[in-house]
């Protein structure tokens, strides 16, 4: 597909050298600042994207998209196109030699309006945000916008831009860093960006198949993940296999520590090791990058008017797609609370909500991506014991099959401790509780719940409808699907976040106990 760019172009702010104030200025245009862009347009919040390129990025990166990043994608108006254009799937198989360890399936259950992943190269994805962006009046995208300088008071924002015409000075109300792992944001923040480097080196390389020619006999019309140790292609080392659009196929070769990185770059020596795994010379070699990747994240996620997300708050390994899914959370998260706070509806309490929700989320997916990798690159010969056992075992006995870790699928981070929940008050059977994300179901008369979740404030009234004031009410049956994965009964409510997530509950209706929930839920839980 034609990648759309996003050309230089001067602004009337350069050429009269007075800064125009801004509510909110994102930097960094990939999927994470796009999606805060789009989300934050649709609750009529004008947004500039300034980004030091003027393109979308090269390669396909991030491949995996998981559910609950599929629904914020359809809130925006492009899940749909990404998950007809991608590769569904929801099964993994992992194997041991040549020999299956275990197979899982993400989504069991049936009646959700989005698969558990959809395959899709990164530039595609980008490329329907950002054509997004760009029909959207309210959001202005800038390329070739270099921040070299931030400064802030208890106004505002001022930031330092260089282009290709000098230096100028933007203003915004509000700052969020989505610059990447290499965030100048955070740097000029001062913020230390703690964690773990792994030494272990990787090998990606995006293939197209000849006509008739299978990966080890994987069917491409039922794409699965398939990961093995120790494979007889790629002795001692580790490999994943990931369908994506287009025709390609995403291999990732564990090298391990001591590989020469220049040696494997070279072309020939990819064709070789994705040969030998083929079984055949018929491919050709579309995209490769050798990696080393890190778990960690910065010290904090909001110093005063500034904030960060995406890899500029946070980095994990890439076996668990955890990374970019993570990011569009965290926009997901913060686009709803940062509105409220423009609006004045919210308190400044809710972005520090959101330091502590989704630092809380990334030390979560921290610790998963750390041992999925301890796992894959044992440090010592006891853990490489550890790992033959739990996988001889795991081919034979139910119990073992959880300690084999390959990389645990993104899942969304339930945010239980959150200041911005009311805690239960009766006892309940089951379903999400406060701070959880909320599930998606069927409805009787046509489509979907998430479809009915727009982005605000909603209250899930099960059994009879109910009345609140300015607040959207969803009646849905008081027995059937929905209030079994809710785990109500007839006269239960629920009362939903704009990010999916689990406000508060009741099985009994009560108006002053959901008002004082709202005001708890927007950081005013005194008033």
């Amino acid at each position: 597909m034609n990648l759309p760019g996003y050309p230089y172009h001067q602004t009337l702010e350069q050429r009269s050298g007075q800064p125009q104030r801004r509510p909110v200025v994102i930097v960094g245009a990939g999927p994470v600042g796009l999606t805060l862009a789009l989300d934050l347009a649709r609750r009529d919040v004008p947004v500039v994207v300034i980004d030091d390129s003027d393109r979308i990025g090269e390669g396909s990166r991030a491949v995996c998209w998981a559910k609950k990043t599929l629904e914020v994608f359809d809130r925006l108006g492009v899940g749909e196109a990404i998950a007809r254009d991608g590769v569904r799937w929801q099964r993994g198989r992992v194997f041991h030699g040549e020999r299956e360890a275990y197979a899982f399936d993400l989504l069991p259950e049936a009646h959700h309006k989005m698969p558990a992943m959809v395959n899709l190269q990164q530039d595609q994805v980008e490329a329907r945000l950002a054509r997004a962006a760009q029909l959207d009046g309210r959001i202005e995208l800038r390329g070739r916008h270099e921040l070299i300088g931030l400064e802030q008071d208890s106004d505002g924002v001022t930031l330092n831009v260089r282009t290709p015409d000098g230096l100028f000075d933007m203003r915004a109300d509000w700052v969020v860093g989505c610059d990447g792992a290499r965030s100048p944001t955070r740097s000029l923040l001062g913020l230390s960006f703690q964690g773990q480097v792994f030494e272990d080196r990787f090998l990606i390389a995006d293939v197209r198949l000849a006509p008739g020619v299978r990966p080890r006999g994987l069917d491409p019309a039922r794409p699965e993940r398939w990961f093995w140790f120790d494979p007889p292609f790629h002795r001692g080392q580790s490999v994943l296999l990931h369908a994506q659009a287009d025709g390609l196929w995403r291999i990732d070769f564990q090298l391990g520590r001591d590989a020469d990185t220049e040696a494997e770059r070279d072309a020939g020596r990819i064709k070789a090791r994705v040969a030998a795994m083929l079984d055949s010379d018929g491919f050709e070699l579309v995209w490769s990058s050798i990696y080393q990747f890190c778990c960690r994240r910065a010290e904090r996620f909001r110093v005063g008017r500034v904030l960060l997300a995406g890899d500029a708050a946070h980095q994990v390994s890439p076996f668990g797609a955890r990374g970019a899914n993570s990011g569009v959370q965290d926009a997901d998260n913060l686009g709803w609370k940062l509105a409220a706070v423009l609006r004045g509806e919210g308190s400044d309490a809710l972005l520090d909500a959101y330091e502590f929700e989704r630092i809380e989320a990334a030390d979560d997916n921290i610790g998963h991506s750390t041992r999925a990798t301890d796992f894959i690159s044992p440090k010592s010969a006891l853990s490489r014991r550890f790992r033959r056992a739990a996988l001889d075992l795991a081919a034979r006995t139910e119990f073992a099959k959880p300690l084999v870790n390959s990389g645990r699928l993104s899942l969304p981070s339930a945010h239980v401790d959150s200041p911005l929940s009311t805690p239960d008050a009766d006892p309940w059977a089951g379903g999400p509780g406060p701070g959880c994300p909320a599930p998606d179901a069927p409805l009787d008369g046509g489509g979907w719940l998430s479809e009915r979740l727009r982005g605000g404030f909603a209250l899930l009234a099960f059994g009879w409808p109910v009345n609140v004031e300015r607040l959207p009410v969803i009646t849905l049956p008081g027995e059937g699907l929905a209030a079994t994965r809710y785990g109500a009964r007839p006269g239960s409510v629920v009362l939903l976040r704009p990010d999916g997530v689990v406000a508060a509950r009741w099985h009994r209706f009560d108006a002053d106990a959901v008002s004082a929930a709202l005001l708890r839920a927007h950081g005013r839980p005194n008033e």
